[in-house]
């Protein structure tokens, strides 16, 4: 097939506005007319390597809250940049609308047209259409919520002091992972509304605070009979998972402020919720989106032999894959990994082989890529990604396999799958339960409250796999949950059985314990 040659869209490394609308332009044609992509309004920002830096230390959102730890992190990414010893990202985009992506103004033309490629029209889709983010992100609220979030905080530093702010700020932080619902709600989440609402909500949750409070027994010369463990666990909404959003609601001692911003650090945890469960798709599909954009228009002659080569040396590093043996093996990149399956994807639709045929009956040969990558896109995360999707061509062409080294078996390190097909199975299901964060991150719930007696908060953490939580981390952060509480808390370890396996216990700093 040929190729109609198009006027180059810049000559050599410099670029100027002009040039950035142009290779826009030119990107867009082909996403929307040749992919089928289906993305929010573009905005493109040009920053500086310090601005980059900036960026980093906030998490990357523009029009943050100021807090003491942006500026530490600032300060480590800064001596290690200075120092030469890690490189900044070329980009940074926002998941909102309009979609706003930053460039680095030390990036050649061909630079800026790889990351627009990738930022504005692969990230920018995944955002767009992805379920996980379609139901737990508010796009076109998110920059104005985060403006009033800026100056709330800002307001709660001048009527109430510096450091009492960072003090919720610091508590908020540490259960930032532990402060987002993990099942869909009745409605969307609608920022815009949240902002608006702020001050009529705060009243009536006070009220209703003051109403709920009043009538528990404050001491355990009180019956505990008038509040049977089913009916206190029913009023309080336990057992609940989300423990952010129970200290806001049902802390006894907050201040309708510390209040306002839990709900916004618990806000900006449950927007990045779908990021954390979409790493391999998000940056698999920005990375085969530019990949196609940047060979087509080497195709086009709209980027010259050089600029293409250039592309494929950047492209080549950052889908870079280090061997199980290599010194800077860091487990799977999620870049090569993502890009590879979805490659692999192409080649099942377009040509299958027998065994591709077996595996995966219902997309093999069906003739267009684009339609099957743009359904899974839309429908999966990474565990079902990987768990539905991964070949045993894939597997092995990047030599997975499946070890153990589990220390309860007296004969220490096991092969636990080869290459056969059972042992494909195991080693895609083994693979996808490392993004599954049921499987990953801590399950720990408020369970309880003693209200009859010492007001003392329990919660549970189920052990998966016999991983019991660090002590120096568990310490510290059931340290913040007792400061937050204002009464003394108890976690508990438990195995699936029920058994305690162990516990850890808090008082609140700067307080008597309750009588």
């Amino acid at each position: 097939m040929t190729t109609a040659a198009t006027e180059p869209l810049f000559e050599g490394a410099d670029w100027s506005f002009t040039t950035l609308q142009r290779i826009h332009d030119a990107c867009q044609e082909i996403a929307l007319c040749e992919l089928g992509l289906d993305v929010y309004p573009n905005q493109i920002e040009v920053i500086t390597a310090e601005q980059m830096l900036d960026a980093y230390s906030s998490t990357g959102m523009p029009l943050f809250y100021k807090h003491w730890s942006f500026g530490k992190h600032f300060a480590h990414h800064e001596a290690f940049y200075r120092k030469g010893l890690r490189d900044l990202a070329y980009e940074i985009v926002i998941n909102s609308s309009p979609c706003v992506s930053y460039l680095m103004e030390e990036n050649t033309a061909t630079m800026q047209t790889l990351v627009i490629a990738h930022a504005a029209f692969g990230h920018n889709h995944f955002f767009k259409n992805n379920y996980l983010f379609k139901t737990w992100t508010d796009a076109e609220g998110i920059l104005d919520y985060l403006d009033f979030a800026k100056g709330y905080i800002a307001r709660c530093e001048e009527r109430h002091g510096q450091a009492a702010v960072e003090r919720t700020l610091d508590a908020a932080h540490a259960l930032m992972s532990h402060g987002v619902h993990r099942y869909p709600g009745k409605s969307k989440l609608d920022l815009r509304q949240e902002e608006r609402r702020e001050r009529d909500r705060r009243a009536h949750e006070e009220q209703i605070f003051n109403d709920l409070w009043r009538t528990v027994p404050a001491g355990p010369s009180k019956s505990a009979l008038d509040l049977g463990a089913e009916r206190r666990r029913t009023v309080l909404g336990l057992p609940q998972d989300n423990l952010l959003y129970f200290l806001e609601k049902s802390a006894p001692r907050l201040q309708a402020w510390q209040r306002e911003i839990l709900r916004i650090v618990r806000h900006v945890a449950q927007y990045f919720h779908p990021q954390r469960q979409t790493k391999v798709m998000n940056e698999g599909t920005a990375t085969y989106v530019h990949y196609r954009i940047m060979t087509r228009l080497h195709e086009k002659q709209a980027i010259s032999d050089g600029n293409f080569l250039e592309f494929l040396t950047s492209h080549s590093n950052v889908v870079f894959q280090p061997a199980f043996d290599h010194p800077r093996f860091p487990g799977f990149n999620p870049y090569a990994l993502g890009f590879a399956m979805m490659q692999d994807l192409e080649r099942i639709v377009t040509a299958p082989e027998a065994e591709d045929r077996e595996w995966f009956p219902d997309i093999a040969g069906t003739g267009d890529a684009m339609a099957v990558l743009r359904d899974i896109w839309a429908n999966y995360r990474d565990e079902s990604f990987i768990s539905q999707f991964l070949s045993p061509r894939l597997m092995r062409q990047m030599r997975m396999f499946h070890i153990c080294d589990d220390p309860a078996r007296s004969e220490g390190v096991t092969v636990e799958a080869i290459h056969d097909e059972s042992g494909y199975r195991r080693i895609r299901r083994q693979l996808a339960r490392e993004y599954d964060i049921s499987w990953t991150d801590p399950n720990i719930e408020v369970v309880d409250v003693d209200l009859a007696g010492d007001r003392r908060l329990l919660l549970r953490h189920t052990v998966v796999n016999g991983c019991l939580l660090q002590d120096k981390a568990a310490t510290h952060v059931l340290q913040h949950i007792a400061d937050l509480w204002s009464y003394d808390v108890r976690l508990q370890e438990v195995d699936p059985t029920g058994t305690v396996l162990k516990e850890h216990v808090a008082s609140p700093r700067g307080m008597t314990r309750a009588a």
